[in-house]
């Protein structure tokens, strides 16, 4: 197996009401691999997302991405490396056009106009969302900004995607395609979320997570096959693997 891309030890966080969100979580991601991260509401998910990017920094533990520990120092270079797609794509589009919100990473990296504008067409272009370059994000249908918040993240041509939640609150015509998009871009992904037949289908490898610690992770089958887990960890198997475990 690569070097691990994302390494995680001993990671603990509180949040300042004193709740504790992560108790020792321990992880690997690797190099191309696509990372699922699932466990019940609360269990600490998104949490542990924001620290792959420095949004949250740890009470104890450390975070390596790319060789390089994630502090305040090596910030910039890490977030030009590591993508975060949010949840809720108007946490993530805040400029007038799809342009300026598609650019605004890019320009944050001090590009020139040329590649700038290059970069922006190129990460629309990838999504298909080229000809709403010149629309406000806010006329956007739901599928589409999550699209855009995909391309505000690849103009900046990341080594490393993190999603959170992408499938969350999208019709079955539009999870259909952003599956396929994300079926389609070739990098080392990490994502959380409550879809586990988009776990089946776009991840190797899942982990559980359970009151702020990693409880299991394996292949992806392994882990969503294995009833009692999921059942211990408030999840089911999905529908798409029930009558595989049963023999043929």
């Amino acid at each position: 197996m690569s070097d691990p891309v994302i390494t995680i030890r001993n990671l603990v966080y509180a949040y300042p009401d004193g709740t504790q969100a992560l108790k020792g979580v321990d992880l690997e991601v690797h190099e191309g691999e696509s990372l699922a991260l699932i466990g019940p509401n609360g269990a600490g998910k998104s949490t542990l997302l924001l620290h792959l990017n420095g949004i949250l920094s740890c009470d104890q533990g450390e975070i390596t991405v790319l060789g390089l520990p994630v502090n305040d120092r090596n910030l910039p270079r890490i977030r030009s490396q590591v993508g975060f797609v949010f949840q809720n794509p108007d946490n993530q589009l805040f400029m007038p056009t799809v342009f300026e919100d598609v650019a605004f990473g890019p320009i944050s990296m001090g590009r020139s106009k040329e590649e700038v504008d290059a970069a922006v067409r190129r990460a629309l272009d990838q999504v298909d969302m080229l000809d709403t370059m010149r629309r406000s994000s806010h006329h956007l249908s739901f599928g589409q900004k999550k699209r855009v918040t995909i391309a505000t993240v690849l103009s900046m041509e990341p080594r490393i995607l993190v999603l959170d939640e992408p499938t969350s609150n999208l019709d079955s015509r539009h999870r259909r395609s952003l599956m396929e998009l994300l079926g389609r871009l070739d990098f080392t992904k990490v994502i959380a979320t409550h879809d586990l037949e988009m776990v089946v289908e776009l991840c190797s490898r899942t982990a559980i997570i359970d009151d702020g610690r990693i409880v299991a992770q394996g292949g992806t089958r392994d882990i969503l096959m294995d009833k009692a887990l999921l059942e211990a960890h408030a999840l089911e198997v999905p529908h798409s693997l029930q009558f595989h475990h049963s023999p043929h």
